[in-house]
């Protein structure tokens, strides 16, 4: 079942969103184990406003538990929603400034995530599907996502879910592709 996530499922969804970010996770603990990451993105998974709180979160939940989630918003908002995220990260690195991944004017799937125990179950594309869905609903014309050049694996997904190549982005040292999904 696909719903709406809670504060109470930063236990099970920050470990996810350290599969979604990789090497991000990495820079954000200041860590070569990104799992180091986890209470980072448990604390702010359970406050409202930022990237990663549970009211821009799905989550996938069956009898094992949450077992899945997909993090979205509105691509204008990022710099406000990011901002309390730059704020905790410049106490241990002032000068800390990432580019921007999305824009307005699409929904941005921020990250997508399925424990390793539940994944080739067809639990991402639901999500994704999910997500577009909500999307519509809210009247946004597109969504938006950025996928590593070296996960041609996730790339063809989201082919396969309807994205196309609108670009490339350089993001926290790594190239990305920029998909979009158009929802008319």
């Amino acid at each position: 079942m696909i719903r709406p996530a809670k504060p109470e499922d930063a236990a099970a969804v920050a470990p996810l969103m350290i599969l979604a970010m990789g090497h991000i996770a990495g820079i954000f603990a200041q860590s070569e184990k990104h799992e180091d990451a986890i209470p980072f993105f448990d604390a702010f998974f359970r406050q409202e406003n930022n990237q990663y709180s549970y009211v821009n979160t799905l989550v996938f939940e069956n009898e094992s538990g949450v077992v899945g989630s997909v993090t979205g918003y509105d691509g204008k908002l990022l710099r406000a929603l990011r901002e309390p995220i730059l704020e905790e990260l410049h106490k241990s690195d002032p000068g800390f400034l990432p580019n921007d991944e999305t824009e307005a004017g699409e929904y941005y799937l921020d990250c997508v995530n399925v424990h390793p125990s539940q994944q080739g179950k067809g639990i991402g594309q639901l999500l994704i599907t999910a997500f577009c869905e909500h999307a519509c609903k809210l009247g946004y014309p597109r969504v938006g996502l950025i996928v590593d050049l070296e996960n041609p694996a996730a790339k063809k997904l989201y082919e396969k879910l309807g994205f196309t190549v609108a670009g490339k982005k350089e993001f926290m040292g790594h190239q990305y592709e920029h998909m979009v999904r158009n929802m008319d």
